[in-house]
Parts: C-alpha cells; sequence; structure tokens
C-alpha cells in the first residue's frame, strides 16, 4: 500500500486506539449471536487460564481472590490499549502497520476459539480483526488530511478550509466511534443475555428431602460478631473455577451421562434425576487455594441425590478406581470410587433452601465431603466417568496438583482480625475450624508464647461442617501474637509444619498479631 501523508503522533495513536475499540467492540457484539460463538477478548482470556502454569494461577487467586478472572480481562484489554497507541505510531505513514497489527490480534482470537471450539467459534475474532482494520483504512486519509493546529494557536481552531478535515470534526469522529465500539460490546452482552440460565432457575421449585435434616441446635451458632456464620450465605460462598464466562444450562435441557467402566451407561434429564429421591447434607467445602487464614472455604446445606444411586443403576466395573466429573465446558474432576460410598456424595441441585445459583453450577453439580473442591466438585455437571487413575489425569494433576486430596485438619481466627487494634479489657478470640468426614474435637489457642489454651466449642453440626470455636481472653496493652490449632474426631493435632497450597492444600497453624490498646 503506498504511503499517504504523515500522521501526526497524537492523531496517530488515537486512531490506532480508537480502531481497536471498535474491534473489540464488534468481537463483543458477534460473540453475543450465538451461544457457542466467542469474542476474541473471551476466547484469549480463557486459553490463558487453560495454559497458565500453577504458580500464575495461584498468584491470580492470592491476588485477586474470586475477582481473579475479572482481572484477567482487564489485564487484557489494558494490554490492548498499551499496544494500540505503539502500533499508531508505526502506522504514521503507512496504515499497513496496523492493519498487520489488527490480522495479528483477530488471529490470535482465531487460535484461541478454535482450542476447544468448533471454527465456527472463530466468527467473531475475524470480524473483530476486520473491523479494526477497516476503520484504520477508511480513517487515515482523512486524518493524514487533517489541517494541523498552528502553533500557540488555542484548541478550538477556526474552521477548516474546504476540503480539510479539522480538529472538530476528527474529535467528533473520535468520539462517534469510540462510542459506537462501547454501544457494541455492551448490546453484545445484552444480546448474549438472552441465553441465560436465569429464567429456568427462577421457575424451579426444589422437591422436598425424604428425610429433610432437622434446624440446627442452637449451640452450634455462637452469636459473635465477626465470626464466620454457621452457613454461608450463597451470595458470599466463595467461587473459584476456570469457568471465565458462567456456563448456561436451563434445568429443562440438560442431562447428566453416566458412562465409562460401567455395565449399562444412561442418560437421564433433570426430571428423572428429581424422581431419584432428594436427600439433604450439611457439608463444608474446602478450596486446595486456600491458604492459613483464608476464606476459600464455606459451608452450606445441600439438596441432591447421592451419586451412588445413579453408580448402583450403571453397574460399576470392579477394576474401576476413579470417578470423572465433567463439566458442560470441559472441566474434569476425578476422585476414588470409594468416595461415593464411604461419605456424604451428592449429585447437588439446592444450596441453602434454594436452587443452586448459577455461579455455583446451576442445575446441578457434585458435592462430595472430606475431598478438595478442585478433585470433587465439578459444577454445571454433565458427565459421570468410571475410569481408573493410571487412565486418566483430571484437569489440575498433570499442572501439579496432587490426583488424591483429602482434606486436611484446619482451623481459623475470625476474630480478632490480623492487624486489628482492640481495646484493652475482656473481649474473645473466635473463629471456625473444619476436618470433614472426621470432625472437631477440640480447639486451642495460644497467646504469645504461653500454652496452647482449650477453647469452648460449639455444638458440632456433623462430622462433615465446620464448628466455631471462642476463647474468653483478658486482653492486655501491647502487641500480641495468637495463634491457633485443632485436633480432628480422630484425635489427630493439626500439624505446625507449614505447608503451600501445592500440590494437596495449605497446612501449619494459623498465627497473627494484633494490637491492644489502653482504654
Amino acid at each position: 500500500m503506498p504511503a499517504t501523508d504523515p500522521v501526526s503522533r497524537s492523531h496517530a495513536a488515537v486512531l490506532v486506539t480508537v480502531s481497536a475499540v471498535v474491534a473489540v467492540g464488534t468481537g463483543e457484539l458477534a460473540g453475543g449471536l450465538v451461544q457457542a460463538w466467542r469474542s476474541p477478548v473471551q476466547a484469549v482470556a480463557e486459553s490463558v487460564i487453560d495454559r497458565s502454569p500453577s504458580a500464575l494461577t495461584r498468584f491470580g487467586i492470592r491476588t485477586f481472590g474470586t475477582n481473579d478472572k475479572l482481572a484477567l480481562v482487564v489485564g487484557i484489554l489494558v494490554i490492548l490499549a498499551a499496544v494500540a497507541p505503539l502500533l499508531g505510531l508505526a502506522a504514521r505513514r503507512r496504515p499497513t502497520a496496523a492493519v498487520v497489527g489488527f490480522a495479528a490480534f483477530g488471529a490470535v482470537g482465531v487460535l484461541a476459539s478454535l482450542d476447544g471450539g468448533t471454527p465456527w467459534s472463530a466468527v467473531p475474532s475475524v470480524a473483530a480483526g476486520l473491523a479494526g482494520a477497516a476503520v484504520v483504512l477508511l480513517a487515515h486519509p482523512l486524518v493524514a488530511a487533517a489541517r494541523p493546529v498552528p502553533p500557540g494557536a488555542p484548541g478550538a481552531a477556526a474552521p477548516a478550509p474546504p476540503g480539510r478535515v479539522g480538529r472538530r470534526e476528527l474529535l467528533a469522529g473520535a468520539g462517534a466511534l469510540t462510542a459506537l465500539g462501547l454501544v457494541m460490546a455492551a448490546g453484545g452482552r445484552a444480546i448474549g443475555s438472552r441465553f441465560s440460565a436465569a429464567a429456568s432457575r427462577a421457575a424451579l421449585v426444589l422437591p422436598g428431602a425424604r428425610r429433610p435434616l432437622p434446624a440446627p441446635p442452637a449451640g452450634a451458632e455462637l452469636g459473635i460478631d465477626g465470626l464466620a456464620p454457621l452457613y454461608t450465605p450463597n451470595s458470599s460462598f466463595y467461587r473459584i473455577d476456570t469457568a471465565l464466562t458462567i456456563p448456561q444450562v436451563p434445568a429443562e435441557d440438560w442431562t447428566l451421562r453416566v458412562h465409562g467402566m460401567v455395565d449399562d451407561p444412561f442418560e437421564i434429564d433433570f426430571d428423572e434425576l428429581v424422581s431419584l429421591g432428594m436427600v439433604e447434607a450439611d457439608v463444608t467445602l474446602t478450596c486446595v487455594s486456600n491458604r492459613l487464614g483464608g476464606d476459600l472455604v464455606g459451608n452450606a446445606r445441600w439438596l441432591g441425590v447421592p451419586l451412588r444411586t445413579l453408580l448402583d443403576r450403571a453397574g460399576v466395573d470392579p477394576d474401576a478406581d476413579q470417578i470423572v466429573g465433567r463439566s458442560v465446558d470441559g472441566y474434569t474432576c476425578g476422585f476414588p470410587l470409594d468416595a461415593a460410598y464411604d461419605r456424604t456424595c451428592l449429585v447437588a441441585i439446592g444450596m441453602n433452601g434454594e436452587p443452586l445459583p448459577l455461579q455455583h453450577g446451576f442445575p446441578a453439580r457434585l458435592v462430595t465431603a472430606g475431598l478438595y473442591g478442585y478433585v470433587s466438585a465439578t459444577k454445571w455437571l454433565g458427565e459421570i466417568e468410571l475410569t481408573r487413575f493410571d487412565r486418566f489425569e483430571q484437569y489440575w494433576v498433570p499442572r501439579g496438583y496432587a490426583a488424591r486430596a483429602p482434606i486436611k485438619t484446619m482451623s481459623r481466627i475470625d476474630v480478632p482480625r490480623s492487624g486489628q487494634i482492640v481495646d484493652a479489657g475482656d473481649t474473645v478470640i473466635a473463629g471456625v475450624a473444619w476436618a470433614q468426614t472426621r470432625g472437631i474435637a477440640k480447639v486451642e489457642v495460644r497467646i504469645d508464647d504461653g500454652p496452647f489454651v482449650e477453647a469452648e466449642l460449639a455444638e458440632a453440626l456433623g462430622a462433615d461442617t465446620w464448628r466455631q470455636w471462642r476463647l474468653p481472653w483478658t486482653a492486655t496493652e501491647g502487641a500480641h501474637r495468637l495463634a491457633v490449632r485443632a485436633t480432628d474426631g480422630d484425635g489427630r493435632v493439626q500439624t505446625e509444619e507449614r505447608a503451600d497450597p501445592l500440590p494437596d492444600g495449605a497446612a501449619g497453624w494459623q498465627s497473627l498479631l494484633v494490637t491492644v490498646r489502653a482504654t
């Protein structure tokens, strides 16, 4: 392409940046048209999630918590915003440079879209690349012909001579194209929302359990401000998974396939699952990424069908030793076959008296007591496969995590918080402890270098849930270090030796510093 009149540095940077906004908006709009299509930003973000080394994944969770995916998308957009002006400078004379850049942008999106998708999944990325290149090609001659602002002239210069484009026109055009890109992006999200399963969830009336659990005993909740409640509200229950966008599966369209090393593979729909009979179970779930004192743990009352009911119907091959749960988006977890029979293990459809929230697996998910979520708690469940550990590695195993991951005995201080300033005098130290399938028998607290003192335990809700505890404390002025440890129902004391979450969960005693001020 022949060179045109050179564009000023600022105009060139703005031109390509605006073109990038239009490209992203086009990709988002196209991605919202068909449920299986993915915008280039979404496709690239999902590819990053799948290919990130374990260290980077842990950093994201540690730094951003449940906002890790939002941070990833924002990071991609920030990179685009930084690259676009640089690309504009390279295209001051020849817009070809920017065209090549947008072709590369589209190509990256295409490659990411084809990873696990169909060829049609790449349509939004192709459209985005073409849109960005088209804006550059059409606008570059106009911007190059723009009348320069004379040195020392005010920003609102006189009208441009006939045949020339003035600064006002350039700014208006840039603003209009930017607005167009933003509107297309918002429109794509709005159009894509028609695929939401929210209406299906809202219409679902949960069936009753065959033997409903009684209300928790009054003594199971200590009622201390700042202490985690016995049941974690659905709205604040932690969410850690690999899904950049929440899979949308209406209950009326959902099916579960049971196959693999079984005598009689079968597939059932939601109504048939419900007809098998519901049970309730109180189970605390824990993420393997939870750090000492972390909040990637929560307790809920679940409603579902025992997984063993489905396995018995299928007839499990005696040589099978692993259950693989596969999400509708392809994610896999894997856990020992014995866990379906020796503990609570549900295909759950309800959480704390409501249908599963969309972000927690609606319409059905696995809930397994005593195993970290990454091996046992598949959300948006679509398949149950029976296999062997020596034949199949679930999603996280090649990334350095353990194939078998029983939850460790852990305890946490909720009150006071680390770094908190408290008043001298009578106060309380309180928290929760968990050792799913074994229960908590004792919690002890150490203040500074003193001996461990046994705390008061709330009444146990069950062996599969956390247990609240408290210890009265007469706080004296100064800085104090608090530490906690638990003993599980089998008599094993929480280990003091610290370990990182990789490969099979954090370990060690939580300790924290608080400052006590004179009253």
